[in-house]
């Protein structure tokens, strides 16, 4: 059974006298969605009906349950494999996803990240360290002034720009307009570098699928190999299927609406990975957001462990970093990762180019040291 079906693994936060009951309701809604003396096809109670595999008693007092799905019901669809994973479930306020597991045919399917971290460090020729990354912000900043600080930052050798993901197509900056500039910003500082080495800008993607395609046709028009794009916003399904028909752009994958119950190495790690990011952003213990070491750890070995043949994706701990904490951060993930500091940057105001170049050389020592 576990070599055909999802394997899907739910906390239920419920005592040990409930959890077998709880299991069994859980597999019933996330699969037919009836009660089981309703279900009268022999088939449909053999092979579609959810199956409990086994409990397991946490020392919190919560229960993990494992449930078999059918693949079937997924219909290779991504927004439908959400949906059978945690669709009504996610109504429940003491249900929780954790990991899940695809059968091969289904992963490969999906197909995972097109470049994964060996194809990010050919776009950007990095070896041997992490990778670095910024933001342009603030929202509200013209076109020009984005480019301009585009411009900085490749001179400074960031490795990827990408915009804010509050970016879409304000009339401050309208997306045409701050793509070819950012673009041809970033282009004419990559012209003049000798040390082998390439900035990559991500512009972000934004709106209903049909406008996401045509900002991903101006991309390639400018020479553009890498997107934002937030998952959740757009929607699990968009997400997959924009990586399925532009395999030569890297999409590097933003957290917002990410925060329900589902565990962020499920979610961001498994989820992600398997519908094509080729990094993800994540937020960082210590940062601006509350995740702690231990779900950070997990999360980064989700995208980068062997999975069902898929390639590794890349690790990019953010929200709140400073360059200051760059040894602790190579220290953590290693140098397969993609660092990535904002606010602490801009903050420095005259002196950003500066700052910048001080992130750097921080991250080329820091990997040097683990080497």
């Amino acid at each position: 059974m576990e070599g055909t079906r999802i394997i899907a693994t739910y906390r239920l936060r419920t005592g040990e006298h409930d959890a077998a009951r709880r299991a069994q309701a859980l597999a019933l809604e996330q699969s037919v969605e009836l009660p089981l003396e309703a279900v009268t096809d022999a088939r449909v109670r053999a092979e579609v009906v959810g199956q409990v595999l086994d409990l397991q008693l946490q020392p919190d007092g919560s229960t993990l349950a494992r449930v078999a799905l059918a693949a079937e019901t997924v219909g290779q669809d991504a927004g439908q494999l959400m949906n059978m994973l945690f669709g009504n479930s996610s109504l429940l306020p003491d249900v929780e996803l954790l990991d899940v597991d695809v059968p091969p045919a289904l992963a490969q399917h999906f197909g995972g990240p097109r470049h994964g971290i060996d194809g990010l460090r050919r776009l950007t020729g990095v070896h041997g360290r992490p990778l670095t990354c910024t933001a342009l912000k603030p929202i509200g900043s013209t076109a020009a002034q984005m480019a301009a600080l585009a411009g900085t930052f490749a001179r400074a050798g960031l490795d990827i720009i990408k915009d804010d993901h509050g970016w879409a197509d304000q009339a401050s900056a309208p997306f045409a307009a701050r793509l070819a500039a950012c673009a041809a910003a970033v282009a004419e500082a990559n012209a003049a570098r000798s040390d082998g080495g390439r900035t990559i800008y991500a512009p972000s993607l934004s709106g209903p699928e049909g406008r996401m395609r045509e900002q991903l046709a101006l991309a390639a028009e400018n020479g553009v190999q890498m997107v934002l794009i937030a998952p959740m916003v757009c929607g699990m399904a968009t997400f997959h299927a924009l990586v399925r028909d532009h395999p030569g752009v890297a999409f590097l994958a933003h957290p917002a609406l990410a925060g329900a119950q589902m565990a962020p190495p499920a979610l961001l790690g498994n989820l992600f990975r398997l519908c094509g990011a080729d990094a993800v952003i994540f937020p960082n213990h210590g940062g601006r957001f509350s995740y702690s070491p231990a779900t950070c750890h997990a999360l980064a070995a989700a995208l980068r462990a062997p999975w069902q043949g898929l390639r590794a994706a890349l690790p990019t701990p953010a929200g709140g970093m400073s360059v200051e904490r760059v040894p602790e951060l190579v220290a953590d993930y290693g140098t397969d990762c993609m660092l990535l500091i904002g606010g602490a940057l801009l903050i420095a105001r005259e002196r950003v180019a500066e700052r910048m170049r001080e992130f750097v050389t921080a991250v080329a020592a820091a990997a040097a040291e683990t080497a």
